[in-house]
């Protein structure tokens, strides 16, 4: 069993890093985690953030070094490659706008030390959205990505002693070009997943490349050749710009986007934890006691010891800075949140990064009321003193009333119950035959609003004071996905025929209802 926990004031010292996108972050030796560039609010970023694994620290140290054009380091970017060798950080490639780059620079990060490379041999083009693991703690292999005009599938090894580029050879069957998928050495073997193909497709196919070059001689009796592994077990749904993980005897895939299907061009964004395991073969599903960080992309998921740190990515709309820690339950992190279940800032400065981490969890300590939690996380009118419904009546709802008073073509004052009933009945009617093409833009809030009171009603006749967290899993009952949003703006295209699935589902028996208002 793992948990997902929110880093707290304890965890961390100095500068947390800014929210940002399409960055790297390598792990170097046991010591520290270095991160550098991305984007952020449509600037490219070419700073570098480390966390220092031992002092819990956060810095950023002052690099020196030279380039080809005289610069210190190198340009802003992001989507770039990312290996790290000893104490060294290899980055090549990325995007800065619209071009793409074809560098590649080291970082000696005992001396913080950049130095731009002149290498020779078979040179890669410029290509963002390329994927690359390390060989043997002396060579890099890239594979894929997009250089503009197209997507590739080319293998390059990289020598970090003679700075020789080397394009593998590669027979037989190859697989489909792409970028945005993930490559990772397993043993002698390259494992490659997902990505976004030729025309666009997302793509869930895993592939093995053999007969890597190690030492400068290719295994014995392996020529170079791709293999496409169909293992046994729930695999991930197809998707990019997921990270995988490489820890023991596992390779742990987190997050990604993909697409609502080839007539749905919309994005969908995966939290979910799936492992590869090495042992046994086959995927298999991580067990999460509790609920995992926002959906997004693009992030970056680093194995320090047994714990996982999350950080940044992407969703569609937000660029995330916020850091999560993933670990076993007899960690002590996720004692900390069985502890205390309610000490996650769920707000949009929290989500962005833009928070102190201190004051939060003050704010979190203070606040003792699951009630009272439950109105500041939904944006809703709570009353606390009594012991009727925690949410606001219907009565009160004017966009409620006005909704509902279009569909039976009459206007429904506050003292007019019965025609009020028809009007509510009418607009629970029309949302239980709904299609997700027929919901508007101006019904989702008023239908968001109407499912949290059915789900309150259904479950605490008498309040919510018996209500244990905001994933909403009552003690007894089924856990309720949409009860936590606070408005249509949180709702994705995708959510709306779920959000009606589950409010068919909690539709009471409407006669019963009118004694609620008569």
């Amino acid at each position: 069993m793992h948990y997902w926990v929110r880093a707290s004031a304890s965890d961390f010292h100095g500068n947390l890093p800014q929210p940002r996108s399409g960055h790297t972050a390598v792990s170097i030796g046991k010591s520290k985690v270095v991160v550098f560039g991305g984007l952020f609010d449509k600037k490219f970023l070419s700073d570098i953030v480390v966390y220092d694994i031992e002092k819990k620290l956060w810095f950023q140290p002052e690099c020196t070094g030279s380039g080809s054009d005289g610069q210190v380091a190198p340009s802003p970017r992001a989507f770039h490659i990312a290996v790290a060798i000893d104490c060294h950080m290899f980055i090549f490639g990325g995007r800065l706008g619209s071009n793409r780059l074809g560098d590649i620079w080291v970082l000696d990060t005992d001396v913080w030390q950049w130095s731009e490379l002149t290498s020779f041999g078979d040179l890669p083009s410029p290509r963002d959205f390329a994927a690359a693991s390390a060989i043997a703690n002396r060579k890099i292999v890239m594979y894929g990505g997009w250089d503009g005009r197209k997507w590739l599938s080319d293998v390059f090894v990289f020598d970090t002693i003679s700075l020789e580029w080397t394009e593998l050879p590669v027979t037989g069957s190859l697989p489909p070009p792409r970028c945005g998928h993930t490559a990772t050495m397993v043993e002698k073997r390259l494992l490659v997943y997902g990505g976004r193909g030729g025309g666009g497709p997302i793509m869930g196919d895993l592939w093995a490349l053999k007969g890597l070059i190690e030492e400068g001689i290719l295994e014995e009796n392996e020529t170079p050749a791709w293999t496409q592994l169909k293992l046994p077990g729930q695999p991930p749904s197809p998707r990019c710009g997921h990270t995988v993980t490489s820890e023991g005897h596992i390779l742990l895939l987190f997050g990604g986007h993909g697409t609502g299907g080839w007539l749905s061009r919309y994005d969908i964004y995966y939290n979910d934890c799936i492992v590869l395991d090495r042992v046994s073969a086959q995927w298999k599903r991580i067990p999460i006691a509790n609920e995992p960080p926002a959906a997004r992309a693009y992030h970056s998921l680093t194995s320090i010891g047994s714990r996982y740190l999350l950080y940044g990515g992407f969703d569609g709309k937000t660029t995330f800075g916020d850091l999560w820690w993933l670990v076993p339950e007899e960690d002590p992190i996720a004692k900390r949140w069985t502890a205390s279940p309610n000490n996650v800032p769920q707000d949009k400065d929290a989500a962005t990064g833009n928070y102190d981490v201190s004051s939060r969890m003050k704010e979190s300590q203070r606040e003792q009321s699951a009630v009272s939690e439950l109105q500041r996380k939904l944006g809703i009118s709570v009353p606390l003193s009594g012991a009727g419904s925690p949410i606001v009546d219907e009565l009160e709802d004017k966009e409620f009333i006005e909704l509902a008073s279009s569909l039976v073509r009459e206007t429904v004052s506050s003292g007019g119950k019965l025609s009020y009933i028809q009007a509510t009945h009418a607009l629970r009617d029309h949302w239980r035959k709904a299609t997700p093409s027929s919901i508007q833009l101006k019904e989702l809030g008023p239908l968001l609003r109407d499912y949290q009171r059915l789900i309150t009603r259904h479950h605490f006749p008498n309040g919510a004071s018996h209500i244990q967290s905001f994933a909403v899993s009552f003690p007894g009952k089924e856990a309720y996905r949409f009860y936590h949003i606070r408005n249509i703006h949180q709702l994705r295209m995708d959510d709306i025929p779920k959000l009606l699935a589950e409010y068919r589902q909690l539709q009471p028996d409407l006669r019963s209802e009118k004694e609620l208002y008569v």
